[in-house]
């Protein structure tokens, strides 16, 4: 159903880059047709972009892939940038007819101006996002939080989530993002969902390098919403666990350092489906009420519930801050937060960028990250 949606979406994506760019400036015939060419290739490979680590095998499918999915990308400031210079065009239209006068030749000339510094834009836009997306950086947060005790001060938490490996990237970037967390040399290491796109059969052995992630305090995982999308969930914690991550299905586990503890706590994804549905009660059932927590949950709207249970800290990913500007400011429907950290209640909350893409393999306005948080008593 995904596949027939994306088709269908693409169709129209299409169609109106034929419009505004084709029909609209009167393209001669010969670059017209052209242009007609490259739509039709650019939506069989977004087609296989789409399908790639579901339907198809990324073996083949990751290429044409990232190839077509890039052109989604295109495609989205395309249509911005049309937007704006139908701005321009109905602004020129009133001043016309204002003064009686026909404005269609300067219309036909801005058209054809416009639609030029469109396409440039768009294609330079999209090509530092995709550069930016990737190369995530390592970024330092220090985060003051009640509770902690004297013996935690100081605790250097690595948070990776929404690598989204698999269609476009394949092992080379997860075993690249390894490095760079394993080169903080952090105490614990948390893996915060949306680690991949796909099937377990045909994504699952690009997670490999996760067996190498070192942390004193040990590596944990929860899952995010993508690791239902394609496949079921549990297969994935499944296949986490044989790379020594303990994975957090609605449980909690104790931390000890230097005679004192902390609770860790770990929830599924708020959208996962049964049996699977996050359990907060559940992860912090017996807990004794005084000892600092830290939870992992994939979406920022699960720490209103986490307030509730006096959490103390809450850590997600999910929204990638956007990924594509101005998509950012979309996020706050949703999310009680869109980067960085914020205040939910009584709960501290923390959102990382997270460290991949999904769909195209593109970030711009959103850089993507490995967060290093630094933990201080106040």
């Amino acid at each position: 159903m995904r596949l027939v949606f994306a088709v269908a979406l693409l169709i129209v994506l299409s169609v109106f880059v034929h419009r505004r760019f084709v029909s609209a400036p009167r393209l001669p015939r010969r670059v017209g047709v052209a242009v007609d060419v490259l739509l039709a290739v650019m939506l069989v490979l977004a087609v296989i972009g789409f399908g790639s680590g579901q339907a198809f095998d990324p073996a083949w499918a990751s290429v044409p892939g990232f190839i077509g999915m890039t052109w989604l990308a295109v495609g989205l400031y395309l249509i911005l940038g049309s937007l704006v210079l139908g701005v321009v065009l109905l602004v020129i239209r009133g001043i016309s007819r204002v003064g009686h006068k026909d404005s269609s030749t300067i219309r036909l000339t801005v058209t054809r101006v416009g639609a030029a510094v469109v396409v440039v834009a768009s294609v330079a836009t999209v090509g530092y996002g995709l550069v930016a997306a990737a190369h995530p950086k390592v970024t330092e947060t220090t985060v003051a939080v009640h509770r902690l005790p004297r013996a935690f001060d100081g605790l250097r938490v690595a948070l990776v989530a929404d690598v989204h490996a698999g269609p476009t990237r394949g092992a080379d970037f997860v075993r690249r993002i390894v490095e760079q967390v394993n080169a903080q040399h952090p105490d614990l290491v948390i893996l915060d969902g949306d680690l991949t796109d796909g099937t377990v059969e045909l994504v699952g052995e690009v997670l490999a390098p996760l067996r190498e992630l070192h942390a004193p305090l040990g590596v944990f995982a929860v899952s995010g919403n993508h690791e239902f999308y394609a496949d079921d969930g549990g297969a994935w914690m499944d296949l986490w666990s044989t790379l020594d991550v303990r994975v957090l299905r609605n449980e909690r586990v104790t931390l000890d350092r230097d005679g004192s503890s902390i609770d860790l706590a770990g929830i599924n994804d708020a959208t996962a489906p049964a049996p699977y549905e996050p359990d907060l009660a559940a992860a912090l059932a017996d807990r004794t009420p005084d000892r600092f927590v830290l939870l992992l949950a994939h979406q920022p709207l699960q720490a209103m519930k986490a307030s509730d249970f006096d959490v103390d800290l809450q850590v997600s990913g999910h929204t990638h801050a956007g990924q594509l500007w101005p998509l950012r400011y979309l996020v706050p429907l949703q999310q009680p937060s869109v980067e960085g950290l914020d205040k939910v209640g009584k709960t501290t909350l923390f959102t990382t960028r997270g460290a991949g893409a999904w769909g195209p393999p593109v970030r711009v306005g959103a850089q993507p990250e490995i967060s290093m948080l630094t933990l201080r008593t106040p």
